[in-house]
């Protein structure tokens, strides 16, 4: 597990991370999936038992639950991926079924068992392996399908819940987000000011729809040529 400043095991420290999250805006673009409350995990949608149990375990370990608060597990985003991977995301279906199987072989040569299976210490020196590009058998490459991972997991933590991931705000709360509002007081601008916490998706306001396009539709127009 990741110090509060220092390294982890995959060369970031954990503010590190936290903070290019950040920098990326917390209203990621996605579509809607299944909300889970707590570790409670629901069904998944796209990917398999095995595979999902993998991808769980993979964002686990790079935003983990530590002193600071809850991680990407809790803020549900594997579930998001899984749920993406049937509609926004689906280009990169084949991308995931490669590359989670590329994932359970290197851990399973390397460390005798397949990657969700494997103490925490031993799952961070696969996904080192796989940062540095050392780990085999990945198209196009280990380190690719781990920079894809890592984004996905960083998206599917702070996102706007109405998007699915972020659950319970979670995401939010670890890196001090107050939440949407349409109005700033006098009091929430000043600099000795701690912004209180709304706990509210940008689509609880009356002004955004909230009509939830399908899988389908949004995958269409995310990729209307197919590519």
């Amino acid at each position: 597990m990741a110090d509060e400043d220092g390294p982890d095991a995959c060369g970031l420290s954990r503010r590190e991370l936290l903070k290019r999250a950040s920098m990326l805006g917390v209203a990621l673009n996605a579509i809607p999936l299944l909300q889970i409350e707590g570790l409670r995990r629901a069904p998944l949608e796209t990917l398999t038992p095995a595979e999902g149990d993998t991808l769980h375990a993979i964002a686990a370990r790079l935003i983990p639950s530590d002193g600071n608060g809850p991680g990407a597990a809790e803020a549900g985003a594997a579930r998001y991926i899984d749920r993406a991977l049937g509609g926004a995301l689906s280009g990169n279906r084949e991308v995931y079924r490669s590359g989670l199987a590329a994932v359970d072989r290197h851990a399973q040569a390397s460390k005798g068992a397949p990657f969700a299976r494997l103490p925490a210490a031993d799952q961070d020196a696969v996904l080192t392996d796989m940062e540095n590009n050392l780990a085999t058998g990945f198209t196009p490459s280990a380190e690719v399908f781990f920079n894809l991972v890592r984004a996905h997991t960083i998206q599917g933590t702070f996102c706007d819940p109405y998007y699915g991931g972020n659950v319970n705000f979670a995401g939010w709360d670890l890196i001090g987000y107050p939440g949407v509002r349409l109005a700033v007081s006098a009091g929430d601008q000043r600099l000795d000011a701690r912004p209180s916490r709304t706990h509210r998706s940008a689509y609880d306001h009356a002004m955004f729809a909230k009509r939830l396009p399908s899988r389908a539709t949004v995958a269409h127009e995310m990729h209307p040529h197919g590519d």
